[in-house]
């Protein structure tokens, strides 16, 4: 199973680290952090309950489809020029 994801951006000459993790079943969030220069700027934290159809087949793969959607979109609203 996919357990996360990490890029390193450039966006007007700023640098950024973007991490998005899957924290399981046991604690069911899709968490991504974006650090500029070591330190946290920003966390999001969705519940899977937000991303997940209740009683799904293919929750590993939901998953792991909703973990890849989060990371990209915080990805692409940075390199817009915005922070999610």
């Amino acid at each position: 199973m996919q357990k996360g994801f990490n890029s390193d951006i450039t966006v007007r000459g700023q640098k950024y680290h973007v991490q998005t993790e899957d924290w399981g079943l046991q604690n069911p969030f899709l968490v991504s952090r974006i650090f500029c220069n070591g330190a946290v700027m920003k966390t999001i934290k969705t519940p899977y309950d937000t991303v997940l159809r209740l009683g799904s087949s293919q929750t590993e793969e939901a998953i792991k489809l909703a973990l890849r959607r989060q990371h990209s979109t915080i990805i692409d609203t940075l390199m817009a020029g915005g922070m999610p």
